[in-house]
């Protein structure tokens, strides 16, 4: 089967290799001059299975309102609302319910874990080197009342068999050293050993780069235009270089998804939540973070990422807006400072970035066949497209050649919606 695969992220690219290695004839479309330039690129870094939780939450709608009015906000909401928006965030409310909540994250947990694991075995098979390291994931409470409320999420870990770790001030400064320099500013955390990190941009370059070897045709600066239709079907694809025809097509393209796909009648619930992130060199190896720290109050994580320090997060609503506010990296800067002082070089050029993550109001992917007969996707994978990444390339592989999946797909198609 000729397959179309449009985007040249982390997850277009694993699911690619995946069409590829079942023996599919694969052309890989994207806009960019190469793989992993977009939300891929400078992402937090973090593989987190049990740290899969839904941004829909009992108690959300509350805590939001008291987040606008933070200094270090971590939500930030455009004075420029648009239907797109509210459209979601009254979508994402509906499911802020203990019932959905449990839900939602027990469909994530399910393909996050199995997609740690499709990882590490593809990594240990190509033998690919991309600063990973297998030293768990703490999330840091900095009140008791965030220690107390973790329970909620302990009893969905224990539900789904993912180990954890529930850590006082003690624990956490044994797991991560370099928390010891700021020992008052946080009461516990919890941590999910089974966690990994790893720089999600070398990642996928070096996986793109064991493509054309399989007789993956790789279509880099090609900007999709739009779909030909007939009969109910994909006829075909218009791009900025010609048109591309298939048996099958593959949208993977995050947050632009939904644009191309109104154009074959479907309505995805894709908006673009922004994400920031800087990247410092490390100062002092005692003082700086060992793996993945998650700041729960600022929802910032803190990666090392070899001889780096990526420190990654916020949720801004603002569409496709493009700008590096100072703020934004100030926040970023001050989590780091506050919790691993003098780890990182200040000084140094921090390569301030930022990335539009394709958030669905459950915060669960969309993956599979839709209702057009030969039309997949592969999208809507939020703040854990890097997490979700091989599980998700190797899930809709088996959905488009009619294979028996090698996990439980149910309530992770677009039918959820419909």
């Amino acid at each position: 089967m000729r397959v179309i695969v449009l985007g040249a992220g982390v997850v277009g690219v694993t699911s690619a290799f995946y069409l590829a290695e079942a023996g599919h004839e694969v052309v890989l479309v994207d806009r960019q001059p190469g793989p992993a330039l977009e939300t891929s690129f400078a992402n937090a870094g973090e593989i987190s299975p049990g740290y899969a939780s839904p941004w829909a939450a009992p108690g959300i709608p509350v805590k939001a309102l008291r987040w606008l009015f933070m200094k270090h906000a971590p939500l930030i909401l455009s004075p420029r609302i648009d239907g797109a928006m509210l459209r979601w965030v009254f979508a994402m409310l509906r499911n802020c319910t203990p019932a959905r909540y449990a839900l939602n994250k027990s469909r994530m947990v399910r393909l996050a874990e199995y997609s740690r694991d499709e990882l590490i075995t593809l990594r240990e098979r190509l033998m690919l080197d991309y600063d990973q390291r297998s030293q768990g994931t703490l999330q840091l409470f900095r009140t008791q009342k965030q220690f107390d409320d973790s329970a909620g999420d302990i009893a969905v870990l224990k539900q789904n068999g993912v180990a954890y770790e529930l850590l006082g001030r003690e624990g956490c400064v044994d797991v991560e050293p370099g928390l010891s320099g700021a020992h008052g500013h946080f009461v516990g955390g919890l941590r999910l050993p089974g966690d990994e990190t790893g720089d999600c941009h070398l990642f996928t370059r070096q996986l793109a780069s064991h493509l054309p070897a399989m007789g993956v045709e790789l279509r880099y600066d090609t900007p999709v235009a739009g779909f030909e239709m007939r009969a109910g079907r994909v006829e075909g694809v218009r791009t900025a270089t010609g048109f591309l025809s298939g048996d099958a097509y593959l949208v993977a393209l995050a947050s632009h998804s939904p644009p191309l796909l109104r154009q074959a009648g479907l309505s995805l619930p894709v908006y673009p939540v922004k994400g920031y992130s800087i990247t410092l060199p490390v100062a002092d190896a005692a003082r700086a973070p060992v793996s993945t720290l998650l700041d729960e109050s600022y929802k910032i994580a803190i990666t090392r990422l070899g001889n780096r320090i990526r420190v990654g997060g916020m949720a801004e609503l603002s569409g496709f807006d493009g700008r590096l506010p100072a703020q934004r990296e100030a926040t970023l800067r001050h989590s780091l400072r506050d919790l691993f002082p003098g780890g990182a070089d200040m000084a140094a050029p921090s390569h301030f970035w930022s990335g539009f993550r394709p958030m669905t109001p459950d915060s669960t992917p969309i993956i599979g066949a839709t209702r057009v007969a030969n039309l997949f996707l592969n999208t809507g994978h939020g703040t854990l497209g890097w997490t979700m990444a091989c599980g998700s390339g190797r899930l809709v592989t088996s959905l488009i050649g009619g294979q028996s999946p090698p996990i439980d797909p149910a309530g992770l198609g677009i039918q959820r919606y419909m």
